[in-house]
């Protein structure tokens, strides 16, 4: 039953009330006049009742109590250990990173001078005679 904002009427207390103005509750069937007002409605008894929660709060023991602690350091522990694993991590990563740029570094120097023996190789091997008459220094060599 959605009223549209255009439309006027007359509230009455014979008027529904999920039409009559303010915030309605469907659970409780009730009407707040303000935000504030059902916000404390909805926290309180009468709602939490209709919802089936009680409200009543357990005892807890001695060795609850205990036990609950214990467990709350723990987890606090693991939470520590995590965040020095984390940090270990990002530092391995850091040294990887340094590693493969010391590596691929290395691989560039030996393709460098792989290809200037190669280049020396071949000069070697042609004859300085045959190739002054043929009008070139090498076969494919620098650029």
């Amino acid at each position: 039953a959605v009223v549209s904002t255009q439309s006027t009427g007359v509230v009455t207390k014979e008027t529904p009330s999920a039409l009559q103005g303010g915030y309605y509750c469907n659970v409780c069937d009730c009407v707040v006049k303000d935000s504030i007002n059902y916000l404390d409605h909805i926290n309180g008894k009468k709602h939490q009742r209709n919802l089936g929660m009680s409200m009543k709060v357990e005892r807890s023991t001695l060795d609850q109590v205990r036990s609950r602690f214990e467990k709350n350091k723990r987890k606090k522990e693991d939470e520590e250990k995590n965040k020095a694993d984390d940090y270990d991590l990002e530092v391995r990563a850091l040294e990887r990173q340094e590693e493969e740029d010391r590596q691929r570094q290395a691989k560039k120097q030996r393709r460098k001078e792989k290809k200037k023996a190669e280049e020396e190789a071949a000069s070697a091997d042609v004859d300085p005679e045959l190739a002054a008459v043929m009008g070139f220094a090498g076969f494919g060599g620098g650029k």
